[in-house]
């Protein structure tokens, strides 16, 4: 087993050294001219651009950021299918109480790569894809600070999910030598250290998932970086921190908790490696202990829910306005009220431990900081609640989200509130309720702002409209769904159902009660599954066959005020499209190559 390891880790040194080869001889790092479609705006380059290649040419060398915003959004999609997928494969495992599909071990792996999919591949990328795309055009950027860092970041992210899901393909071809990894998506030790095959050796796979997390890690670091840089170095003249919009202050303040978080979360994972496969003891009973990775994981672990949550606050606080006739209600308030969440995000990790026997003074003081942080939350709430109130309320499908988001977000927070408390945490601490106050905020907040934001700026990165009515049947399936496959989540840990069991028929509880609502809750899975059909098959056809968007502002944004940058450059794409007689929204002919830009023209 050792020699198959040093053979893995010589063809991986091989592929890596391949790769710098391929890129010294087919780059220049040394200079850049930036490609066409770079988002230019409001201002001349001086610089005659190339039409960019066609064909997956473009795809695989473009350094545009709309471009690889498209690539993350494609990436994100597809990975919340597949953990979708997962999650309605445990859902039916839950039906019945003794389980109905799996073995134990599989739906282990299952519910292990579910969660590390849904946080890693689909919600963080996801974010990527609309602030790639959208923050230079909102601040008046050419493009990102560092554009081919950009593209580098993106393309960390195949060869990650293909290491994290790589058990699953790689068990029927080794006869079982590699098994996908069982450790949960919180990988506590001593477990995660010790998993082993059923034959008593080590499981190589739970090794690919950490090499795995590690590059989407390293991809999210740089990434953030990019975007700090930018927001920082190449706004417009006329963008000011006193206007700079509510999306991109989300995007820097999550930019900087994962500036600190991220490298935390690569350390513990190389130490943990290490543990696995060099005889180290950093989370051993003799060394550091298991509680060292609880510690290092949670500084990381809490800061990514707002890594997850900031910028879709963002993107409603964005959104929601546009559809109320209002603009922002207390606009500073929630600008200081994201900065608030980012400072005190990295005080509140141990909250995740209160069941572990720390000291009750350290417990009483995580407690106190994770109350506190509802209030910035609650102060967005408020904010939002305020905006819509006496406005002129246009129910279109990103309204419609948005109005959801807040809805879920709050039974999400207010069931979070419950168990930053000591007492009650010691009762509903690894149950279902965890479960679903966490799904509340990931599945009916985060998913909820994603679609809101698919919708408003369809028209932009399509020049397309989506099919309206299909896009009103996502959302009511969709808030049915997840509030029929979560609330009934909340009963079952308020009645001590534990989470992470293939089966329960031997828990301490009402077990008829728990299958029923288990049962409930794959209803619920499946109503949400329907309307996710609904979601690809509206934007597939719309985006094919939809009607073409002629017109820069398709919300009449600019009869309210409400017309920002991004609608603006636009409308100037659209223009310049007629002026060079093309017949494509955004200048585009239809093998996706640009108008060449000249000292007019740029775009």
């Amino acid at each position: 087993m050792a020699g198959e390891q040093l053979l893995l880790t010589a063809l991986m040194g091989v592929l890596l050294i391949s790769v710098v080869v391929l890129l010294r001889r087919s780059e220049d790092w040394r200079s850049y001219t930036p490609l066409a479609g770079g988002g230019v705006y409001g201002g001349e380059t001086g610089v005659a651009h190339e039409e960019k290649p066609s064909g997956l040419i473009r795809w695989f060398t473009t350094v545009d950021h709309k471009d690889i915003g498209m690539l993350y959004g494609l990436y994100a999609i597809i990975a919340f299918v597949v953990g979708g997928l997962m999650a309605v494969g445990i859902r039916f495992q839950l039906i019945t109480p003794e389980g109905a599909l799996f073995s134990n071990n599989f739906y282990n792996a299952i519910l292990t790569s579910h969660g590390i999919t849904m946080l890693f591949l689909f919600g963080t990328p996801i974010i990527a894809a609309f602030a790639n795309y959208f923050v230079p055009l909102l601040i008046g950027a050419d493009d990102m600070a560092f554009p081919r860092i950009n593209a580098i970041a993106f393309w960390l992210l195949p060869p990650g999910a293909l290491l994290i899901w790589g058990g699953f393909f790689l068990e029927p071809l080794t006869g079982g030598a590699v098994q996908a990894a069982q450790t949960s998506w919180t990988m506590y030790t001593p477990l995660s250290v010790e998993q082993t095959l059923g034959l008593g050796g080590p499981n190589p796979g739970a090794d690919l998932m950490l090499l795995g997390l590690h590059l989407t890690g390293v991809s999210a670091t740089m990434g953030a970086i990019n975007f700090i840089a930018t927001i920082f170095t190449e706004r417009g003249d006329d963008v000011s921190w006193a206007n700079l919009d509510i999306f991109s202050w989300t995007i820097l303040t999550q930019s900087g908790l994962i500036l600190f978080a991220f490298p935390l979360l690569g350390s513990a994972l190389v130490m943990l490696l290490m543990d696995r496969n060099l005889g180290t003891t950093f989370f051993a009973v003799d060394g550091g202990g298991p509680m060292l990775w609880q510690h290092l994981f949670w500084f990381f672990g809490h800061p990514e829910v707002y890594i997850l949550v900031l910028p879709p606050m963002g993107l409603v606080s964005l959104i929601l306005p546009k559809f109320s006739g209002r603009k922002l209600f207390g606009f500073k308030f929630v600008v200081y009220s994201t900065l608030a969440l980012g400072v005190l995000a990295f005080g509140v990790w141990a909250h995740h431990m209160f069941a572990t026997g720390m000291d009750p003074r350290l417990q009483a003081s995580f407690m106190a900081v994770s109350l506190a942080i509802a209030v910035p939350s609650a102060v967005k709430t408020f904010n939002w609640i305020t905006t819509m109130w006496n406005g002129s309320l246009r129910l279109t499908a990103p309204m419609l989200f948005c109005v959801g988001f807040v809805a879920n977000f709050i039974i999400g927070g207010v069931t979070g509130v419950f168990e930053a408390s000591v007492p009650v945490d010691q009762l509903l601490h690894d149950t279902y309720h965890v479960v679903a106050h966490f799904h509340y905020v990931i599945m009916g907040g985060i998913a909820f702002a994603v679609f809101a934001g698919i919708y408003y700026w369809f028209p932009i990165f399509t020049g397309k409209m989506y099919q309206r009515r299909l896009a009103t049947w996502h959302f009511w399936l969709t808030m049915i769904g997840t509030n029929v496959t979560f609330f009934p989540m909340i009963i079952l840990g308020y009645e001590g159902m534990p989470r992470r069991y293939a089966t329960y028929t031997l828990t301490v509880g009402q077990v008829d009660l728990f299958a029923f609502m288990h049962q409930l809750a794959t209803v619920g899975a499946l109503i949400l599954a329907v309307g996710q059909l609904v979601f690809v098959w509206n934007v597939v056809t719309s985006w094919l066959e939809g009607p073409v968007v002629d017109e820069g502002d398709p919300w009449n944004l600019a009869k309210y005020g409400q017309q920002t940058k991004e609608w603006d450059w636009h409308e100037q794409r659209l223009t310049t499209a007629l002026a060079d007689g093309g017949d494509q929204a955004g200048g585009a002919d239809p093998d996706g190559n640009t108008d060449v830009a000249t000292d007019d023209d740029s775009d």
